[in-house]
């Protein structure tokens, strides 16, 4: 049967699906560009010279005029790039130099383009997984995935974590200026731990993951930040990691990524010092989905399906939390855990940060 003779259509709402599927179309192909334009230093060769000749971006970058010209359509019909057209020449504003050209900046975006990327290249794995209900680890992804992430992350944390979130906890950056114990679990690349060492240098910080990859790019990372006599890095389940009396243990965008976070909070909760707090990073949600419906909802439910929630499932599946967990099912988790105190401390567009105490 003809779905569309069956019922009534309304016009005026499949144009606008049939439009924002375009805008979504567009996006993606959009999103190789930015990769490109990343990789072969295009955005960069522009940012702060003023307005370029096609043919200067591609002298400055060692690129083929006619390629670069047509990427330049691309950023000037997505609003990347600005053109003028008297002269004929393109122009990258400060604006837009801190999304796509300044790697230090908080919105510099390029890299999470990488994240994606990897969806696509894994998207046999999606399909198995669904047919099967099996998990996918987080080692077995694309190899993007990894670098796209911390990237991303790296520059998020860079912004707020010391100047804004630590300060949001109750006495913890008193603490860790007289010298703390912290762990930092599920550290990745470390680009966390490594912030708060820099920042705290009595302290000294303990980054635990899984991925042996990401513990040894962790060191790595220290190394180059001139941390390393004062962080260490080791390969470790979030309910096994070694040690006690921490006074501080974070847990950055990686609960609901656990197959059993229940057990990560008890365990938490037997490694903490006395009068110590643990500080949940957590995707942002609200605790309904009819209350998550936005982009960046719709971001995480996307990433959560193919890596979150894999993830969790190929670590047990006890409790599968997914990136839109919400505040009341974490709190809940830590609640059953022993832990009496609970709130959230802060809140951006993309993270609740959350506060959690014995």
């Amino acid at each position: 049967m003809d779905y569309a003779q069956s019922k009534t259509i309304d016009t005026a709402k499949l144009d606008a699906l049939v439009g924002r599927v375009v805008s979504d179309l567009s996006a993606g192909y959009g999103g190789v560009m930015v990769s490109l334009g990343h990789r072969l230093g295009l955005y960069k060769a522009m940012a702060g010279k003023g307005p370029l000749t096609s043919r200067e971006v591609a002298g400055r970058t060692g690129c083929a005029e006619r390629y670069v010209r047509e990427w330049l359509g691309s950023q000037v019909a997505g609003g990347y790039v600005t053109y003028h057209a008297i002269s004929g020449t393109y122009e990258l504003t400060p604006e837009q130099a801190l999304v796509l050209a300044d790697e230090d900046s908080p919105v510099f975006i390029p890299n999470a383009w990488s994240v994606p990327a990897s969806m696509w290249a894994d998207e046999e794995k999606a399909v198995q997984a669904f047919r099967t209900g099996a998990g996918i680890p987080w080692g077995d992804h694309d190899g993007r995935l990894y670098c796209g992430v911390a990237a991303f992350y790296r520059n998020a944390y860079k912004a707020s974590l010391v100047p804004e979130w630590l300060p949001a906890l109750d006495g913890v950056t008193e603490k860790l200026g007289n010298g703390a114990k912290v762990a930092d679990v599920g550290c990745g690349h470390g680009h966390s731990t490594v912030l708060m060492a820099g920042a705290f240098p009595a302290s000294t910080f303990h980054g635990f993951d899984n991925h042996e990859k990401s513990v040894i790019e962790a060191r790595t990372v220290a190394i180059e930040a001139g941390v390393e006599d004062r962080t260490t890095f080791a390969t470790a389940r979030a309910d096994d990691y070694p040690g006690g009396g921490y006074d501080l243990i974070c847990f950055f965008d990686c609960l609901h990524d656990m197959g059993n976070p229940q057990a990560a909070a008890e365990h938490a909760a037997r490694s903490l010092a006395p009068g110590g707090t643990v500080m949940l990073v957590e995707p942002f949600a609200n605790d309904r989905v009819e209350d998550n419906i936005s982009p960046v909802g719709r971001l995480y439910y996307a990433a959560s399906t193919t890596i979150c929630c894999a993830h969790a499932i190929s670590d047990g599946g006890h409790t599968v939390l997914g990136a839109q967990a919400g505040e009341a099912r974490l709190a809940d988790i830590f609640r059953k855990a022993g832990f009496t105190h609970f709130r959230r401390a802060l809140q951006t567009p993309f993270n609740l940060i959350l506060e959690a105490r014995l």
